[in-house]
Formats: C-alpha cells, structure tokens, sequence
C-alpha cells in the first residue's frame, strides 16, 4: 500500500480530509472509492479486505463485524459513514473468499436493506489509532471474544464487555411470526462456541429458551454478534440476556429441551414421550442450513430457512375420532392460517391432512399446535410429504371427511396487512373475545363459555366493551372454547371472534 490507511468512523465527507489522510488522489483509499463503480465482484482479484458498499444510515461497526464473523476472525474495519461504504478486514484470505462466495448466491442485508460486497484492491488495512478509537474498541471487543481472552480494560469499549456472568444464555423472541424451533437455534448459536444443552419454553406467552455453551466467552460473543437481530427478515428478533443459572439440567431429549453431551436421555413420559417419538421428523422438516448460512441468517442478513418451498400440507393424529370433524380443524388450524382443505383419513380416523396456503402457515401452525391437547388427547403435527390434499372425486360419498374450506369467509390472513398477523399467539387459557355487541354482558359470557366446558377463571372487558379477556381453567378448555365458539352467533349480525391472548388476567 502507498499510504497508510486512517481506520476509523467517518461521520461526515470532510471528517478525514482536514486530517490530511484522505487528500491525496492516489492513495489506496481514493483508489478504492472508486470501486463503487464497479458492481462486478471479479473485478479485483481475491483480497482479505472485503468492501461494502450502500450500507444504511447510521450503521453500527457490530452490525457491519457481523457480516463477516460467520466467515472468520475479522482483523480490522473502516467505516466511511458519510459514503455508505465500509471496508473488513478478514484474517485470511480463504476467509474472504469464503465469505464473498456465500454472498454472490445470497444477497447480504443490514437493518434489511441489501448491501454490495466485492474484494477491495487493498491488502491489507493499516491503522492510524488517534482516529479510530471506537471502531478499535467494538473490534477489540469481538476479537477478545474470538481469541477467549479479555480486552484491554483500559479500551474505551470496556464497559460493553465485561466477562461473561454466565455460560447460559436466556433467550427472548419477539414478534415471532414464523416457527423457532430447538434446532434453528441450535444451527445459529453453535457458530459462536460450542453448545451443550437448550430448553425452551413459553413463558407470559413469550417463546423463550435457555442455552448453555462450554465456555461464558462463547456466550459472550453470541450476545454481541445477535442480540437484537433477526432470524427471519424483519420478525423473530433476538432478546438475549445472561441467566442467572450457571448449568442448565435437561431430564429429557425431544422437541423442547435437548442435551448434546448426553444423546442417551429419554424421549420423555406422558406429553414428551409423544412429542418426543415424533421429534425426527418434525425437525427433520426444518431445511437444513450450513453453518455459515445459518450464522450468517442469524446476523439478520438474510431470511433464514427460506421456508417457501415448504408444502403447505399438515399431517395431524392422534385425534380423538369420535369427536373430530373437519370443521373444527379448520377453526384451531385457522388461528394460525388460511386452511383450504381438510381431510380425515378413511382408514385411519384419528389422523388428518390439513392443507393452508402456504408453508409458512404450515410451519406456524405445526410450532404452536404440536403437543397440544384437543379433546381430550395429545395431538402430534407434522409436515406431510404431500403437495396438496385431494377432494373426493364428484358422485362419490366420503361421509363428510373431506371439506373444501378455500372459499370460506372465516379466513384471518386473506387481507394483506390485516391486524390479525400481528396478533399470532401460541394456545393460553386466556382467549381475546371481539366482536361483542352492546348487549352482552360479562355473565352472559361466562355462561356461553361455561357450557363449552370447563371452569372460566377471570374476565375483564376492554373500555368499549366490544372487545374481552377471557380465562379458562387450562389451555385445552380454551382451545375447546375457541373451537366451538369462535363465529359464534350473538345476533344483530354479531359473529364472536375468538383468539388466543398472550395478556393474562
């Protein structure tokens, strides 16, 4: 390189030029601003200096490590805020490659805005310390993570990364439109250390799940690299905590906790065993991701399991056959899709195939409905390998098993934008009754529900009183009540809508 390189954050265009570092037209920055000309990556030979070009406002240097880690150890960074444009040094050049090859077939995203990466003409980026004291303090941070050392406390950045309290970490989703299953999480954390043991649950309705690596500093770089990121574009985002606990204790391998050091544990008893036996091959639904792939997702890139090309068709048993219809499939079902078809199997009345219209509604459905009790027994969701359910050919009588639900006025999801996307919630005792009309009143309500079955626990009106709180005594009671209640006529042209909440009483 002719000069040396000034690392650092350029808030404005003239930051840098009345440093004297930027000014001279053939130094090896100016020589690579014009790289923004170039949108053929083949341009410049392979390089351990990557560039990155039509970055969004206000972009952060953690945001921007995060596009490279996945990759490798990143060794420096220059930010150019005022151009939208930032350069990464990796530690090796098969580091670089790796990372530029991943994003020719997968367009990079930060903030969900595509970004343009290519091999700079530098080799390598000198530091100019005086300039660059944050970006120096956020890369420190992360390259103390990768080496499993501590930074230097005297680092302005010190503050940020601190040692790690804790190897577990507590993990919060949020606007969790898609399923997260063990899995997913497993394929995203595992970039950042080993991990040894995952539970998840729900909790105040939330998804959560407890994570524990081998080492605090393993958890410490994945706080950094993830927190407040998103595995699926623009949903699904990341809280992430230390916990209190220091060893998570996991009884049972299955769908909802896993240990990875003992592959001997039991499936479970009761509710896990089922869901447990069954755990392959929902898992097994869920495409495989490599490593760079799903670390790369994980850092909000790119959406991450690209789930389109799932089938939008259910495989549910275990059902209670002498009380199951396809209509109350396509009510449960419909709280979490558009269901088009169903079908109760002829020679098998306790399975079903249940057809929505896409496969991100049949992933969120199968997330929030497997292992669920309706009617009184534990019902295993699946993906079926079919593409579409068949109705019955004309003339011929299948005693009603078959039901074409595509025309129906009941679907949630029908208007794009429709509030009810953002209202997915997983089955709770609680249920958000609408619709109500002046008239009804709490004991009204309370009876309409009672004689569904079970015991109503709580209720409390909204200030409209067009809108209510229900609780029941268990979650199967409110999946009853739903079921039999939802578009229930209340007269005057009310139809009850009925959902789960994730408030409680």
């Amino acid at each position: 390189m002719d000069g040396d390189v000034a690392v650092g954050v350029k808030r404005g265009s003239d930051e840098l030029l009345s440093g004297g570092h930027y000014n001279s037209p053939n130094s090896s920055v100016t020589s690579n601003g014009s790289d923004s000309k170039k949108l053929r990556v083949e341009e410049n030979p392979p390089s351990r200096v990557i560039h990155i070009r039509k970055l969004p406002n206000e972009v952060s240097e953690t945001e921007v490590i995060a596009l490279g880690l996945p990759f490798g150890k990143v060794t420096n960074i220059l930010m150019l805020k005022g151009k939208n444009q930032a350069f990464l040094e990796m530690g090796t050049e098969e580091a670089a490659i790796t990372m530029v090859n991943y994003y020719t077939t997968v367009t990079p995203q930060v903030r969900n805005v595509p970004v343009f990466i290519q091999y700079s003409n530098h080799k390598e980026l000198k530091t100019d310390s005086a300039l660059n004291q944050r970006a120096q303090a956020v890369l420190q941070a992360v390259s103390a993570v990768q080496d499993g050392s501590s930074p230097n406390s005297e680092s302005g950045g010190s503050e940020s990364v601190l040692p790690a309290p804790s190897p577990v970490l507590r993990i919060i989703i949020d606007n969790m439109f898609y399923p997260v299953t063990l899995d997913v999480l497993q394929q995203i954390f595992s970039k950042f250390g080993t991990v040894m043991k995952i539970i998840t649950f729900t909790k105040n309705n939330q998804f959560q799940a407890l994570l524990q690596y081998s080492e605090p500093v393993n958890a410490q770089q994945a706080k950094l690299s993830l927190d407040g990121q998103n595995i699926y574009n623009s949903c699904c985002t990341l809280r992430i905590d230390y916990s209190k606990l220091v060893n998570l204790n996991v009884k049972y391998n299955n769908d909802k906790s896993r240990d990875y050091t003992r592959p001997d544990l039991p499936a479970g008893d009761g509710q896990d065993s089922s869901m447990g036996k069954d755990s392959t091959s929902l898992l097994g639904a869920i495409s495989p991701l490599s490593a760079a792939a799903a670390a790369a997702a994980a850092a909000g890139r790119v959406a991450l399991a690209g789930h389109s090309g799932t089938s939008g068709v259910l495989l549910v048993s275990n059902l209670n056959e002498e009380m199951v219809t396809p209509q109350s499939l396509f009510t449960l079902f419909g709280v979490y899709g558009d269901v088009q078809r169903v079908k109760i199997l002829f020679n098998k009345k306790d399975s079903a195939l249940i057809q929505l219209s896409d496969g991100n509604q049949a992933q969120l459905a199968m997330s929030h409905l497997n292992g669920q009790k309706m009617y009184g027994k534990i019902i295993r969701v699946t993906l079926s390998k079919h593409t579409t359910v068949q109705l019955p050919r004309d003339g011929l009588d299948d005693q009603g098993l078959t039901k074409d639900f595509a025309n129906s006025p009941l679907h949630r999801f029908k208007k794009p934008g429709s509030k009810n996307f953002q209202n997915i919630f997983p089955p709770s005792a609680t249920m958000h009754l609408s619709n109500i009309p002046e008239n009804v009143t709490e004991d009204d309500l309370r009876l309409l529900f009672s004689n569904a079955g079970g015991t109503v626990k709580a209720f409390k009106f909204f200030q409209d009183r067009k809108m209510a709180l229900l609780q029941m005594s268990t979650v199967e009671e409110a999946i009853q009540g739903l079921i039999d209640l939802h578009n229930y006529d209340m007269g005057g042209g009310h139809r009850l809508k009925v959902s789960f909440s994730k408030s409680t009483i």
